[in-house]
């Protein structure tokens, strides 16, 4: 699982959910249709699918809190992801799960209109958690200091802060959708299949990038090895994920850590809670406990959190 595991997510017949799909049945123009459900599975294809793709997207201002979601209905999906995660009802297997450093950079962009503190909180609340109060909103944002020198893309001192909250939303974004949620998704795991073996990385090796860092989908070239990929990283990240495929474990296979130059030993999450770090100049371990108020805030208020 790379960059992302479950999503809290609302029921399908959710306030987001409603507006989701009445705004599919606008697009397609079915609203005057006494069954509008009829009407879209009648319509021509190009208008279904127009129509399906007129809400906003993952790169719009709505950014990360997505239409399209694996939302609960009580019978596909019979609860939340978290939900069926904390009771242990996934298959036990083992996994290797991580993230880029900065996931949210690309996903703030476009919020260039939020410049203070409490217009960060009305947008979060008004386009992500509509189950969460403002004074639960206004905690969590508190957790994430206004100093652009904490933000993300990490590393990078007060630069690259493109508008006076890009830093701040694109660490959010990027724990709340991908890096933390991963750690409390891990310590799910770990209670509810204590045998099942897990390992988990944080890819470093783009840090310094100019306003994006290791930004999200920059691991795709490096996972397949193509032409734009580092090839050092690329190697070995392909080592590990070859290994991993034909053993179930990441050190273990038809090429092992030690054959590529720069790699290290994985240890199990579990283990110690260490990732292995893809840096630029090899591998490392690195501890899995930055930023662990916020880690601790969204652990404790996943319920509220729901997107």
């Amino acid at each position: 699982m790379n960059s992302g595991c479950v999503v809290p997510a609302d029921p399908l017949n959710c306030t987001k959910g409603q507006k989701t799909y009445d705004a599919v049945v606008s697009a397609a123009g079915c609203s005057g249709s006494a069954d509008t459900l009829s009407c879209l599975r009648g319509v021509p294809f190009a208008t279904f699918n127009n129509a399906v793709n007129s809400v906003p997207g993952i790169f719009s201002y709505d950014s990360v809190a997505l239409q399209y979601l694996p939302r609960p209905d009580g019978v596909v999906i019979a609860e939340s992801p978290d939900i069926l995660a904390q009771k242990g009802q996934y298959a036990s297997v083992p996994f290797i799960i991580g993230d880029q450093e900065d996931e949210g950079t690309f996903f703030a962009l476009t919020q260039t209109n939020l410049t203070t503190t409490d217009q960060l909180v009305t947008y979060l609340s008004t386009l992500f958690f509509n189950g969460a109060t403002r004074a639960q909103v206004q905690a969590l944002v508190a957790t994430y200091p206004e100093d652009p020198s904490a933000g993300s893309p990490f590393g990078t001192g007060p630069l690259y802060n493109i508008y006076p909250q890009y830093k701040r939303l694109a660490a959010m974004l990027g724990d709340l959708t991908f890096t933390l949620s991963r750690r409390v998704f891990l310590n799910v795991a770990a209670r509810a299949k204590p045998t099942v073996p897990t390992w988990s990385y944080l890819s470093t090796y783009l840090k310094g990038t100019p306003a994006l860092g290791t930004y999200h989908s920059s691991d795709v070239p490096e996972v397949y090895g193509d032409g734009s990929s580092i090839p050092s990283v690329s190697d070995t990240v392909m080592a590990y994920y070859i290994s991993f495929f034909n053993t179930m474990d990441p050190n273990k296979g038809t090429v092992t850590p030690g054959s590529v130059s720069g790699t290290t030993v994985w240890p199990q999450w579990t283990a110690g809670k260490m990732l292995l770090e893809f840096g630029a100049l090899g591998t490392g371990l690195l501890p899995d406990d930055f930023r662990m108020a916020q880690y601790d805030f969204i652990a404790a208020n996943t319920a509220a959190l729901h997107v």
